[in-house]
């Protein structure tokens, strides 16, 4: 997954940290500010400041930070499910602590792009209730693996510890590569944000993958009961904040959890999702969603086994396990395992 970074000529309003590894100005460590706006919408990388999930931000030590987060009561498209908000709401402000970290403390600069290898979360649904105010976080982001070339930050992974109230919510976190608008150019020689695009597919019935409205439908209908193909609407306000020249990495994470939904035959709170985003899914060619259940919850390698370990320690007893890959071109593109809560008895 990767996603495209807007090109900045002037100074970043609210960037109280120096660019890079130092200490943030003052020399001491910040504490959070309470909330009065979001963070700018460029350290994230989104159009609409109504799609950022970050407040403010503050260093703890030499790759420890503390992130503040709010979350809407309702949101245009994550929506609650079984009355907590959206995991997958988790898994963006996730992806958001990434990129502002990388910019604002490691000093990548605008105008380069990222690539994100991999994105995980688990949550825990006794913290996920949608209350009777908009759910105010704390996160906890350790950054390890930081690689660097002549000086530059070229990639990192983060860790993530998401607090609110006092309690842990979830945990996740993700790897992400830092490239250079010169090199990104080579790498997708050829394509760009005016890229063509397939025809718009019919949606499969909403209900079917846990949605009420047809343009927040992923997948569309092949005949087949545990294959779809992706379906990309560029118009979709959320999923497409801004014009990209792939197909972002939060839709395949949906299309997952659609999927998940519809091979188990019902909406249900997922409570872990591991991804790896294996390849650049084009615009232009079709891609296959597919799904197979698990034999037990928590089965499979790397970051999926570690979040399907996590989701286990939920206290879920029932929770059951899908396996999703993408295909394109014959070739594996996005592979996710998702754990679902189990039904309401």
């Amino acid at each position: 997954m990767s996603t495209s970074t807007y090109r900045m000529n002037r100074a970043t309003p609210g960037m109280t940290r120096q660019a890079g590894h130092g200490a943030p100005l003052g020399g001491g460590t910040l504490a959070l500010q309470p909330l009065t706006s979001t963070v700018p919408k460029e350290l994230v990388h989104r159009a609409s400041v109504a799609e950022v999930m970050l407040t403010d931000w503050a260093r703890r030590g030499e790759h420890h930070f503390a992130l503040a987060a709010q979350w809407p009561r309702g949101h245009s498209f994550f929506t609650s499910v079984d009355g907590c908000h959206d995991p997958l709401i988790a898994a963006e402000t996730i992806r958001q602590a990434g990129l502002l970290l990388a910019h604002a403390e490691y000093g990548v600069p605008f105008g380069h792009h990222f690539l994100v290898s991999d994105l995980g979360v688990a949550v825990r649904p006794a913290h996920l209730r949608v209350g009777d105010a908009p759910a105010s976080l704390e996160l906890d982001v350790r950054c390890r693996d930081v690689k660097e070339r002549r000086g530059e930050v070229t990639g990192l992974g983060i860790e993530v510890e998401i607090h609110r109230d006092g309690h842990l919510l979830g945990t996740g976190g993700g790897t992400l590569t830092c490239i250079a608008p010169r090199v990104y150019q080579r790498l997708r020689a050829g394509r760009g944000p005016g890229a063509q695009v397939l025809a718009l597919t019919a949606p499969t019935p909403p209900q079917s993958v846990g949605r009420m409205s047809p343009m927040d439908v992923v997948l569309s209908p092949i005949g087949e009961s545990d294959r779809w193909q992706l379906r990309v609407d560029t118009r979709h306000p959320a999923l497409f904040d801004h014009r990209v020249d792939h197909v972002p990495g939060m839709l395949l994470l949906e299309a997952a959890r659609q999927a998940a939904t519809a091979t188990l035959g019902n909406t249900r709170l997922p409570l872990a999702l591991a991804s790896q985003f294996l390849r650049y899914v084009e615009l232009d060619t079709p891609c296959t969603i597919e799904a197979r259940p698990a034999t037990e919850t928590g089965t499979g390698t790397g970051q999926a086994a570690a979040t399907g370990r996590a989701a286990a320690g939920t206290g879920q007893e029932g929770a059951k396990t899908v396996h999703v890959t993408g295909r394109q071109g014959g070739a594996a593109v996005f592979r996710c395992t998702v754990t679902m809560a189990p039904p309401h008895p």
